[in-house]
């Protein structure tokens, strides 16, 4: 059984998620900005289908990508010194959300539902979320969104509607973070795909440990200055 969680209640310690599923560690609560904000300074992510409760998370093992560990493919990277394309940053965040919540084909449903969308758009409005986006021939053409909060970046979600799009993208906000000392992006779960670039899996308490160093460092003001990124 996990917990399920009142307006106010506190999350429980991370030692109680499930292992089967791994991390569940609670259910319940909203979505309102102080709830998020929480969540992710304590290692904690949403995490569910329309019909769900909130779900909240914390598996152990953690995925995360160390920036100094980013891995370019060759291929990707004669693709972006190839120059068509533009990366902007938070010029169009609820666009990729959407874009990120859309169907991809194999049937399954969106764990980005309505309530979220609202939600990560007032973390957005407040300055802790941001998209990175690549743009071609004036169509956004790929991207991703996620959270920052001091050196930490947490990896949500992204899309491609162009082949390699939302790679740049990627590759993109790496350059940039490791160019600004942050520490860590936090993946979530384990994928191949992200396996490709540099990442792995640590020990929940390591990820915890790190992570308590980097939120509460302070970022360079200019991080998500939109004219400080990289296009190539």
């Amino acid at each position: 059984m996990i917990p399920w969680l009142e307006s106010n209640d506190p999350f429980p310690p991370l030692a109680q998620a499930l292992r089967e599923p791994n991390g569940l560690l609670a259910a319940g609560g909203t979505l309102d900005a102080e709830r998020l904000l929480s969540a992710y300074r304590s290692g904690i992510f949403p995490w569910y289908g329309e019909d769900q409760p909130v779900l909240w998370w914390s598996p152990d093992p953690r995925m995360v990508l160390f920036p100094e560990e980013f891995r370019l493919p060759r291929s990707l990277a004669k693709r972006m010194r190839r120059g068509d394309h533009e990366i902007r940053i938070d010029t169009a965040f609820e666009a990729v959300m959407r874009a990120c919540a859309a169907p991809r084909g194999d049937g399954a449903g969106t764990w980005i539902t309505g309530e979220m969308i609202s939600a990560y758009c007032t973390l957005h409005r407040m300055g802790h979320a941001h998209s990175v986006e690549t743009w071609i021939d004036g169509e956004l053409a790929g991207g991703l969104y996620g959270i920052a909060l001091g050196r930490m970046f947490y990896g949500e979600s992204m899309f491609t509607r162009v082949a390699d799009a939302s790679k740049i993208a990627l590759a993109s906000l790496v350059r940039r973070l490791q160019s600004r000392q942050f520490g860590m992006i936090d993946c979530q779960m384990n994928t191949a795909h992200l396996a490709r670039f540099g990442a792995r899996e640590i020990p929940r308490d390591d990820f915890s440990r790190r992570l308590a160093e980097l939120v509460n460092c302070p970022a360079p003001a200019d991080v998500w200055h939109p004219e400080e990124a990289p296009t190539d």
